[in-house]
């Protein structure tokens, strides 16, 4: 049995392997064939030529490597949809860079023309360039595989050997052999004409609509999603609507008439931090324990939700984002009537240690003889107290260990009726006076039960307890599964497409000069693979049995296996054979006999 892998020249003028390959060399990709010439002058051609090169291939990686650029600035630059209080501190910082990044769209990234513009040609080019090749690859899948080319000596794989057997018996077990190894083979003429690996095309082909299916999951994400957040006290709750929210935005076509009804209510909030070493303070345990509903008379349930465990509900996720305190307090106006009585969340100005900010609005508080006179109070609270002579407001520690407020006070006008939106945790002094004891400001640090009075006789305000706060974001986004299913597939796909290879194998029986059977097998693959020559030696030693070798007439049974390859000329020197394929007895130099003559070594190719 002879077998050559030879290593590829330059063809010249005279020898030109695609023309002696013909069919069976071509169409092993569905890659759509690029004619040469140029367009013709005039808008028609111009039109076409630019929509070639839109729906090529390596159009479309460029507009993806683009896309992943463009988003690089979404991540560095602050974005208004995100962070509109950073955007507008960056451009007070930066005024001559921000009036730039304001033109260029770099604080709306993903909403700027030339990010959608990128977007849409990019899902334009992988629709224009997938949906030829569908179409040739199903045309593909519904024809056979090309028959024999005339010399198969020119393929990158090639073996052959002569049997008694009869061609038509060689060909029947061929193509039965074929067909158990899962090729699709077919006779054609003297030959049998195999084909396998079509997973390979199918996998760049899935590969290619899953990135079209994550394009389209990425842009039903951006305009049909919403977003907000909302803090929450134990014992309150949130109800899924637009007025609940304490922000909230959403996409272009997100409808707030179809919200899902839902809600739930915080129970507890359980923390627990690491009281020693290094990681002194870092939260072990982090819990909100909520009880949650859904519809509008829905059945309640109990859920703990922690940091990377959400709330899946109605379609929505409730993430837990963060943890503080609030001061529960009683206030009391001149009258003695209790005007006020709840708990106020304070914002921490120490994400470690939780030392927090707040303040305390009594819009509906009256002097002793019935006037007008609204209470604001501003205070620190920390949860952890340094003790006297620390000198230091700070908490040193998150848990309660010693928790201390401290309030200064304020009368006069809030301004809560002007009609304005203000912010709850923010103290406008305008139209606000300071209280003062012999000419200090009234300030006072209180511990859980004590009492600040206010000058005058104009009431007071009683530090009475503490509750936990936790703060939520309500997230809805429907594309998160189709943009999952989109990932898988194109990791499936890219898998097939770089593991898989697509290849060709012919075999041929015809009657030599004297009378002998020649059996000639070849294989083709689309690109280079050392498996090739391995997959085709297999299939000899499987075949063999069906066509077993005979030994060459003119050196007898016990004369060497040695001899010329059955592409070298009749006038070169001999040259040893490469090992026979594994089950392969002695082998023959024998020509095949579709031949005009000898192939040079140089018309092979490496396989």
């Amino acid at each position: 049995m002879s077998t050559k892998t030879d290593t590829p020249r330059e063809p010249g003028p005279a020898a030109d392997p695609g023309s002696d390959l013909g069919a069976a060399g071509s169409q092993l990709s569905t890659a759509p064939q690029e004619e040469v010439t140029l367009p013709s002058l005039g808008p028609i051609g111009w039109v076409r030529w630019f929509w070639r090169q839109l729906t090529s291939m390596r159009v479309a990686l460029l507009l993806l490597f683009l896309l992943s650029i463009g988003a690089i600035p979404g991540s560095l630059i602050p974005q208004t949809s995100i962070d509109p209080v950073k955007v507008d501190q960056f451009k007070a910082d930066h005024t001559t860079l921000g009036d730039i990044y304001d033109k260029l769209g770099m604080f709306h990234v993903y909403s700027s023309v030339w990010f959608s513009a990128i977007y849409l040609l990019l899902f334009i080019s992988l629709i224009g360039c997938i949906v030829p090749r569908s179409w040739q690859f199903v045309g593909q899948l519904r024809g056979r595989p090309p028959g024999a080319p005339r010399r198969l000596t020119r393929l990158p794989a090639y073996t052959t050997w002569r049997t008694d057997a009869a061609p038509e018996e060689v060909l029947g077990a061929a193509q039965r052999l074929l067909k158990k190894r899962r090729f699709r083979a077919h006779r054609a003429g003297t030959a049998v004409a195999a084909e396998k690996g079509y997973l390979r095309e199918a996998g760049n082909l899935v590969f290619h609509v899953a990135l079209i299916v994550m394009l389209v999951a990425f842009a039903v994400g951006s305009l049909w999603k919403s977003e907000g957040g909302k803090l929450v006290t134990e014992g309150d709750g949130f109800a899924n609507s637009l007025t609940q929210f304490d922000d909230f935005k959403s996409g272009a076509f997100f409808d707030t008439d179809t919200m899902e009804p839902f809600g739930f209510t915080l129970n507890k909030f359980e923390a627990t931090y690491e009281r020693s070493g290094p990681q002194k303070g870092t939260p072990r345990t982090f819990r909100a324990h909520l009880t949650y509903y859904t519809g509008a008379d829905g059945k309640e349930h109990r859920r703990a939700v922690e940091v990377n465990t959400p709330l899946d509900i109605a379609g929505s996720k409730v993430f837990l984002l963060s943890h503080g305190y609030a001061p529960e307090v009683t206030v009391k106006d001149g009258r003695g009537k209790v005007v006020y009585q709840g708990a106020v969340p304070f914002l921490p100005q120490d994400p470690k240690n939780l030392t927090s900010t707040g303040v305390v609005k009594v819009p509906g508080a009256q002097t002793k003889d019935g006037k007008r006179n609204q209470l604001g109070f501003q205070g620190f609270f920390v949860p952890t107290f340094g003790g006297k002579g620390s000198g230091s407001m700070f908490s040193q520690f998150p848990a309660l260990d010693y928790p201390v407020l401290t309030l200064t006070a304020y009368h006069g006008d809030l301004g809560v009726d002007s009609g304005l939106p203000q912010n709850v945790y923010q103290l406008q002094k305008k139209y606000l006076k300071q209280y003062k004891v012999k000419g200090a400001p009234l300030a006072k640090m209180m511990l859980p039960g004590e009492t600040m009075k206010l000058p005058n006789g104009d009431g007071s305000i009683q530090f009475t307890g503490i509750k936990n706060w936790a703060s939520f974001k309500i997230t809805h986004q429907p594309g998160n599964g189709l943009a999952l299913a989109g990932a898988v597939a194109a990791l499936l796909g890219l898998a097939g497409s770089l593991f898989i290879q697509r290849r060709r194998v012919w075999v041929r029986a015809e009657p030599g000069a004297d009378g002998v059977t020649v059996v000639e097998m070849a294989g083709l693959g689309r690109s280079e693979s050392p498996r090739l020559p391995e997959e085709l030696g297999d299939l000899a030693a499987a075949l063999e049995p069906d066509a077993p070798l005979v030994p060459d007439a003119a050196t007898g049974p016990d004369a060497p296996t040695t001899g010329s390859d059955a592409a070298t000329g009749p006038e070169s020197d001999p040259q040893p054979e490469p090992a026979p394929a594994a089950g392969s007895g002695s082998e023959d130099p024998a020509e095949p006999t579709d031949s005009d003559g000898p192939a040079e070594p140089s018309e092979g190719a490496r396989a």
